[in-house]
């Protein structure tokens, strides 16, 4: 797939509560645009606080630093009780994301003549789009992944600007 799925985390934050569906085949209840925020949020818009109290908050143990110093959550842990979202001082951590199972988006396939998905079609807030764009910080674009471009003001280059 030479466009990747380009998801605008500052219209995204609109939104009271995520309205995106989507088409993932094998578990209906599936919405892997969750699972592509909530790794979004950790990725560049956590501001990665010293003291973590997210991680110290959580009961069940399920947030945890990698190598990189990026928050990630366990779901087999994750009790859902959403204290890390409390606790976060910048409110960086969006409420809807967090659900006892982690969704996943296997970047299903698209009609190259429609360049439409389900969940493009049905954000509200056009926060989900397809690009040809590459990563470019000036616009504040950043790649999640090889499919996956994000476009927020991420903390750690506001950080290393003042």
């Amino acid at each position: 797939m030479s466009k990747k799925i380009l998801i605008d985390l500052m219209r995204c934050r609109e939104c009271e509560a995520c309205s995106v569906e989507c088409a993932y085949p094998f578990h209906p209840d599936n919405n892997g645009m969750n699972g592509l925020l909530e790794l979004a949020a950790f990725q560049f818009t956590c501001r990665r606080c010293e003291d973590a109290p997210c991680i110290e908050v959580c009961p069940a143990e399920a947030l945890e630093r990698n190598r990189e110093g990026v928050v990630e959550r366990a779901a087999n842990l994750c009790v859902a009780c959403k204290s890390c979202v409390t606790a976060c001082p910048f409110g960086t951590l969006m409420n809807h994301l967090f659900d006892v199972r982690k969704s996943i988006c296997d970047y299903c396939h698209y009609d190259e003549s429609t360049a439409s998905l389900r969940c493009i079609d049905t954000c509200h807030k056009e926060a989900i789009s397809f690009t040809d764009q590459e990563p470019d910080e000036g616009k504040y674009i950043y790649a999640l992944n090889e499919h996956v471009l994000v476009r927020e003001y991420a903390w750690e280059n506001i950080k290393e600007s003042e």
